[in-house]
């Protein structure tokens, strides 16, 4: 319970800068909703779901489910008032998977400076060090893997927007309608610890390995 107190701001944070992040490139893009809603905030209450953020997650947790699944609050994005809708709506999507990266990168750099905590040699003393190299890898770990799930490319999830900017209008508009089969279709992929491994696992450790690797870090002794 200690760990989960420790590295749920982490999570919370990343997420909320995920979806911030979102909103933001949105305006620059020339749609100024977020902002006239309120939405371009770093307070967690913002983006809450009821449902994606509290009740799914939860009830998952307590059923001990091989996963957790939830959402936040999606960002309102008003694609009408976009310069260049078509491209500007994949600036948008990206934009949350990669400000996770960048997190990724930075959290990485705290693992640097706390070099060392996860020694076997550690010296007396370093508890608070140990505990800051720790939270600050699964800011790594929980930013990668956030990237990495937006980025499959099944609605609603970002990577969708990347494969429909390449499709005609009425293939977009099946799409959308299968929002919640795509939602369906994924938990039932992370729920197979095989096929989660192959198509998520083994490609997260890759990245985590190889942002830490940016710092000098190495990924050996860490379970992911």
């Amino acid at each position: 319970m200690s760990a989960f107190l420790l590295i749920f701001p982490v999570v919370l944070f990343s997420v909320v800068v995920h979806e911030c992040a979102h909103g933001f490139a949105a305006l620059r893009c020339g749609d100024a909703t977020a902002r006239e809603r309120g939405r371009l905030t770093l307070n967690p209450l913002a983006h809450l779901d009821p449902i994606g953020s509290i009740a799914v997650p939860g009830l998952l947790w307590l059923a001990h489910a091989p996963f957790l699944l939830g959402w936040a609050k999606p960002m309102p994005v008003d694609h009408a008032r976009l310069r260049d809708p078509k491209n500007d709506t994949v600036k948008v999507a990206m934009a949350g998977p990669l400000s996770n990266l960048l997190l990724a990168l930075v959290f990485a750099a705290a693992v640097r400076l706390a070099t060392g905590v996860v020694a076997p040699d550690l010296p007396p003393g370093t508890t608070v060090l140990a505990t800051i190299g720790g939270v600050a890898m699964a800011g790594v770990v929980w930013n990668v893997c956030l990237a990495l799930f937006n980025l499959i490319p099944i609605p609603p999830l970002d990577g969708s927007w990347l494969v429909m900017r390449f499709l005609k209008l009425r293939h977009i508009l099946l799409l959308h309608q299968f929002r919640l089969v795509g939602l369906v279709l994924i938990a039932a992929v992370m729920s197979s610890p095989f096929v989660s491994r192959v198509i998520f696992g083994v490609p997260a450790r890759a990245v985590v390995s190889l942002v830490l690797g940016v710092f000098g870090v190495s990924l050996h002794g860490f379970e992911l």
